[in-house]
């Protein structure tokens, strides 16, 4: 009776966002196992990414159903679940995102094979929304996108540039080879140095194993891709205080970053246990406290709309290198990344979450040109 009773009550969930139980439309869901019921109602998000990844259902359009999901906010009908009680609770009492703790997402995520990012992102690796135009592919919007950074950061031949959270590094060979500035970039990935500073050796480029609070020196220019997703609301500030005290005083400082539409102190439970430990998404208030009085943004982009198409072509990739993946990484593995990718896909879509390029300079400095766009 009580199964039933579950059943029914996800059952109309759903259905209000127009997705069926058992249904034949590519975005519907078809249960396998039935405590798939229980388990949602009392797990919420974490509850439905883990049942996926254990093959309790499947969705062939899961991209869609997640939009669905997402547009009517149902992802928070639980919110008060026990996972996010936690997380929330860990957020207020620890700092999760300590120089200590700075290295787990680079173990955990950014370390697990370079075969598998090679397989899935273009030729500069490039592990963040691509800038799309039309008929572009993969690799075009991600040189698009750098180029676009480039033309933000307005270089110019021998300055010297402070890439933050630089990945394997193909934002600093990019620029290094089209624009001749000199590149120091830092990550806490080993893996990612490694292979970087395989790819890039003969670039003006070094790329260090280091936590973005160790950096020493002044530089031309600062950036930062993808990195102020793992720096935590309780090290905004210090995020800041970092570009700034890095940052000649003349320069300009570019942050690109995916951001929540309200201020959250912890990530989707899911997300945060799976695939980026630690992480969490600013939001413009919690990035205009942490810059207010310390440095002028200039401009604001949001690139959003075009991490949907950045999500599916990985997951396209991921899909096709799939079999040369499969004995190393597993079938548990590909659902749990089949979900990361093609839910997030399906948040973007929905315009539950955006990307957002932050220009910045010091106080003071005269307004730059930033009509590049």
């Amino acid at each position: 009776m009580r199964t039933l009773r579950q059943r029914h009550a996800v059952t109309e969930l759903l259905e209000s966002v127009d997705i069926r139980i058992d249904g034949d439309r590519p975005w519907d869901i078809r249960v396998h196992d039935p405590r798939f019921f229980d388990r949602v109602l009392a797990e919420g998000a974490l509850g439905f990414g883990e049942s996926y990844m254990d093959g309790w259902w499947d969705c062939a359009a899961l991209d869609q159903c997640l939009e669905r999901i997402f547009r009517a906010r149902l992802d928070q009908m639980a919110r008060r679940n026990r996972e996010l009680m936690l997380l929330a609770l860990k957020a207020r009492l620890t700092n999760r995102q300590s120089r200590r703790r700075a290295f787990e997402v680079g173990r955990r995520h950014y370390d697990i094979g370079n075969d598998l990012y090679r397989a899935m992102l273009d030729p500069w690796l490039q592990y963040t929304c691509a800038y799309w135009g039309e008929g572009d592919d993969l690799a075009a919007a991600q040189e698009r996108k750098l180029e676009l950074i480039c033309r933000k950061l307005q270089l110019e031949p021998g300055m010297k540039v402070l890439d933050l959270g630089c990945g394997w590094g193909g934002f600093a060979a990019y620029a290094a080879r089209r624009h001749g500035v000199q590149v120091l970039g830092v990550t806490v990935a080993e893996q990612q140095v490694k292979l970087g500073r395989e790819l890039w050796r003969d670039d003006a480029v070094e790329l260090r194993l280091c936590d973005y609070r160790e950096v020493d020196g002044v530089f031309d220019r600062v950036v930062a891709i993808g990195l102020l997703e793992h720096v935590g609301y309780k090290n905004y500030r210090t995020f800041f205080q970092v570009v700034h005290d890095r940052l000649a005083p003349d320069g300009v400082a570019l942050v690109h970053t995916i951001g929540g539409n309200r201020s959250m102190r912890h990530a989707n439970p899911w997300i945060d246990r799976y695939i980026f430990p630690n992480g969490m998404l600013p939001s413009i208030t919690q990035v205009g406290a942490a810059t207010e009085n310390l440095l002028v943004i200039e401009d604001l982009h949001n690139i959003g709309p075009h991490y949907d198409p950045t999500l599916m072509a990985w997951h396209r990739r991921f899909e096709a290198a799939w079999p040369s993946l499969r004995d190393r990484y597993g079938e548990r593995f590909r659902r749990m990344w089949n979900f990361y990718l093609l839910s997030c896909a399906g948040g973007f879509r929905a315009r539950n979450t955006q990307l957002w390029q932050f220009v910045l300079t010091r106080l003071g400095r005269p307004q730059p040109d930033c009509r590049v766009c």
